[in-house]
């Protein structure tokens, strides 16, 4: 079945046979659904701090700042923008010239107000010798359109959502890479003033970040007094995934095997390469203009404070376990803080021996940690909150997807639609270990967890696999806590219409 041209393919990209069988075994068997316990809330594993508490966390954030620990900001920015121009390229593909649906209407009734108009209206007087109010009044929509997406313009329809300009300042336009590096100096810089930004971007896009950061990264540097060091990587062409037919075959183009991005889940291994102790994570469209920083600074302080904390406890705990001199009493205490500040419960404990006790605390403690920021459901699409069984038994927080849940089970389907929270993509992560190692994350990945999906390639259907999703199956067996954030967070843009939102503009 492997050919030797395969075999060379393989060895290109750094994946085994081996792994190939495995990939083709999961599209015969599929993947199982999560055992659901009950959807996470205010009343059952997301903590609300009140006013004291938050003081407490946000001090602890500031302390850890002055330290000389290493704090890195992720940002997933590799996506193109194409999908968030879906409804431009169907109108420039309709069989009408002028706007007819609330979409199109919209762009064009708002086009002046977005970021980018400047740039579109020179690109437009460049190509057609015609600005854009002219050329709409000569019914010429679909140019001003073609200026925006297509190579000859801005060719905003092939760039990455982080190099396209949101908003709009009195001294210019700011694109998200912009934004996320100004967060990072409000929230992520030690005490020297240093800031680490790391993105993950498409190769073929590399070399535009990196000219954007050249052009704009000194000016951020002096505004806010720090220092940047940004740093970029690729997915790794090894998390690739084969794709299949429909018979669970490898599908073949040409008699070439067929491989696909396996998702965001193989940023895992991004993470992992790191050298950080903290690492804030958060995606690239997920930004507000300064008028509307203020929440998004404060909680992200705050979930890093909670973070920090817990970390610090968990740590003293350790090495109490470590020195063998321990009361029964202070072993119930740490059981008590796993179950009660971990939400890691196990009904099994009570019958576990002492030794067998401390081995199961230690095993549960001395893994990465994360706390994540959730905000009140507001019928968005996406993951959301939930407490799930393990493998080994134990329930735990886990971030799903609704493929992950059993919809035609009534009660599952009801948990997930009546679910109070969601998940925003708002995570701060521990990554080294009490004695001062850093985890390897790829042991930490529930395999089971993956997911398959259904696409074509040259009008040929094909099955195609994603790896478990980065804040998903990818950090199953990490400690995990939620906190409440306010909507006011979470703000991204899943289409170019997102932008003429208030908190856009």
């Amino acid at each position: 079945m492997i050919t030797p041209q395969d075999k060379e393919l393989l060895a290109k990209k750094g994946i085994s046979e081996e792994q190939i069988a495995n990939q083709l075994a999961c599209f015969e068997k599929g993947f199982p659904y999560l055992k659901l316990y009950a959807a996470a809330s205010v009343d059952k594993g997301i903590l609300a701090p009140g006013a004291d508490e938050q003081k407490k966390y946000l001090d602890a954030w500031e302390a850890y700042t002055q330290t000389d620990k290493v704090v890195v900001k992720f940002v997933p920015a590799s996506g193109a923008a194409s999908r968030m121009f879906k409804n431009l390229f169907e109108f420039l593909g309709a069989d009408y010239d002028a706007p007819q649906n609330a979409f199109e209407k919209t762009f064009f009734d708002h086009i002046t107000r977005f970021a980018f108009y400047d740039d579109l209206n020179a690109a437009c007087q460049k190509n057609t010798g015609l600005d854009i109010p002219a050329l709409m009044d000569g019914g010429r929509y679909k140019e001003v359109v073609a200026a925006l997406l297509e190579a000859a313009g801005l060719n905003y329809g092939a760039l990455p959502k982080g190099l396209l300009k949101f908003h709009r300042y009195d001294d210019g336009s700011r694109t998200p890479l912009e934004e996320h590096l100004v967060e990072g100096a409000l929230y992520a810089a030690n005490r020297s003033g240093k800031v680490n930004v790391h993105f993950t971007v498409s190769p073929e896009h590399r070399a535009l970040f990196m000219a954007l950061v050249d052009e704009k990264a000194a000016a951020y540097a002096k505004k806010y007094g720090v220092e940047y060091n940004i740093t970029f990587s690729e997915q790794k062409p090894s998390t690739d995934t084969v794709a299949a037919d429909m018979e669970n075959k490898p599908f073949r183009d040409n008699g070439k095997l067929l491989f696909r991005p396996g998702g965001h889940g193989a940023l895992i291994e991004n993470l992992n390469d790191l050298d950080a102790d903290i690492i804030f994570i958060k995606n690239i469209d997920n930004v507000v203009p300064d008028k509307l920083k203020g929440d998004t600074v404060l909680y992200k302080k705050l979930i890093a404070g909670v973070l920090v904390a817990l970390q610090q406890k968990a740590f003293a705990y350790l090495q109490l376990l470590d020195s063998g001199k321990y009361t029964r009493e202070q072993v119930l205490e740490i059981l008590q803080f796993l179950q009660k500040q971990l939400y890691c419960k196990n009904p099994e404990t009570k019958n576990l021996e002492d030794a067998e006790l401390v081995i199961y605390l230690k095993n549960k403690l001395n893994r990465p940690m994360r706390v994540c920021g959730m905000v009140k459901n507001v019928g968005e699409p996406g993951g959301g909150p939930f407490l799930a069984y393990n493998s080994d038994g134990t329930v735990s927080l886990q971030i799903l997807e609704s493929s992950q849940i059993d919809m035609k089970d009534a009660e599952k389907k009801e948990m997930f639609e009546k679910g109070t929270h969601f998940n925003p993509v708002d995570l701060v992560c521990a990554v080294r270990d009490y004695k001062g190692h850093k985890f390897d994350l790829v042991k930490y990945v529930d395999k089971e967890t993956g997911f398959i999906s259904y696409k074509s390639k040259n009008g040929k259907e094909l099955k195609a696999l994603e790896l478990p999703g980065l804040w998903n199956g990818a950090m199953s067996d990490w400690n995990t806590v939620f906190v409440e954030v306010p909507l006011t967070t979470f703000n991204p843009v899943k289409t170019v219409n997102d932008l003429l939102r208030e908190q856009h503009q």
